[in-house]
């Protein structure tokens, strides 16, 4: 709140802005701040002409639903202008710009999302929102039916919210609200599921959310059928036993099925990136025996062939499936080695074989690929 990029930023806006969200309530848990939205009663033209005089970089990455970027140095700022749903269609909803900040409240999801806090941090709370962040009360504003219907991601959305901020019971309404209308989630944009969902599974335990999900019938909506929970639960086990940061695309692998077509097929419906889909596919297919007592030269070997980040993406999806704890100080060790480890230079090349009498043609890298 009182870093200088921050100070620009309101300034430049005449004070008249808001902190809302995700900084307000992480903030309020003493949580890690990482994005940073900002609500404002100006409309988005405006905006962007305030903050270009006051010399600060601007990119209009929502524009036409109000919302624009801020850039001061390295920190950023998403700001979105007070609006109101004219109307939706379960996917996108056409809004009206407005100066009420309790209608901007309304529109909003869940009553701890409702969030306000001005540069001075007091706290504007239109729904409870408040009481419920401190009870762990995932709470939709109004009919959760209504919300649901107004954009299907919200289904997802309950989920996440419970991954991350649950404490209590999860609201029966909202469940109950989110099964029945869980055909909805097949409208959705394959982006916006993995966005939504890899966010969930970087939670620090995103198990019972993703079990409640099996109960309500949402995960066969979005995952494929004959899900790992016992692998998942192992390495979300580990990263907290070691103190690891999560890892969503390798926790997604612990989840799915041992088999190249289901990752493909996932990978396509959520429309990942190659680097995502690779991995996904690449963890899979891996059957290399990696054990706790992996003797160093077989590890090297590996480590050679794999390369040092396939390597331990394996080494993290064998380390969970196995059910001794107690071999748990052999795997870290096996982990610290391997991630020290340095790929050794191969010294020689083609003009060796050459001197030592192989014509030129496919021998040479014949020759070349057995002696390494």
């Amino acid at each position: 709140m009182s870093r200088a990029e921050t100070v620009r930023v309101f300034a430049a806006l005449n004070g008249e802005v808001r902190f809302v969200g995700g900084c307000v309530r992480n903030a309020l848990l003493g949580r890690e701040v990482d994005d940073i939205d900002l609500a404002t009663p100006v409309e988005p033209d405006e905006v962007l002409r305030r903050l270009g005089e006051a010399g600060i970089n601007v990119i209009p990455t929502g524009i036409t639903h109000g919302t624009v970027t801020a850039i001061v140095d390295r920190a950023r700022y998403e700001i979105t202008t007070l609006r109101c749903d004219v109307e939706s269609d379960g996917r996108h909803a056409v809004v009206r710009f407005s100066r009420d900040w309790r209608a901007d409240a309304d529109r909003r999801d869940f009553t701890m999302n409702a969030l306000y806090a001005d540069a001075h941090g007091t706290i504007y709370d239109y729904h409870d929102g408040l009481a419920d962040l401190k009870a762990g009360r995932v709470r939709f504003i109004g009919a959760a039916q209504e919300r649901i219907r107004e954009d299907y991601l919200r289904i997802l959305r309950l989920f996440r919210f419970y991954a991350w901020y649950g404490q209590s019971e999860p609201d029966p309404a909202a469940l109950a609200a989110a099964t029945e209308a869980r055909d909805g989630l097949q409208r959705l944009s394959g982006e916006r599921i993995a966005k939504e969902m890899f966010k969930l599974l970087a939670a620090e335990d995103p198990l019972p959310a993703l079990r409640l999900m099996g109960a309500c019938a949402i995960l066969p909506e979005i995952l494929p059928d004959e899900l790992n929970f016992a692998r998942l639960e192992r390495l979300v086990a580990a990263d907290a036993d070691c103190f690891f940061t999560p890892d969503p695309v390798l926790r997604l692998a612990a989840l799915m099925p041992d088999e190249a077509t289901s990752a493909t097929a996932l990978a396509m419906r959520w429309r990942l990136s190659n680097a995502e889909r690779t991995r996904l596919e690449d963890l899979a297919e891996g059957r290399e025996k990696i054990v706790s007592y992996l003797s160093i030269r077989e590890m090297r070997k590996l480590l050679y062939r794999l390369g040092k980040e396939r390597f331990i993406d394996r080494l993290r999806l064998r380390w969970a499936e196995d059910p001794k704890a107690s071999n748990m100080v052999a795997w870290r060790a096996l982990l610290e080695m391997a991630r020290s480890w340095e790929r050794p230079h191969f010294p020689l090349s083609g003009r060796d074989v050459m001197a030592a009498g192989i014509t030129a043609g496919p021998k040479i890298g014949e020759v070349l690929a057995e002696v390494e």
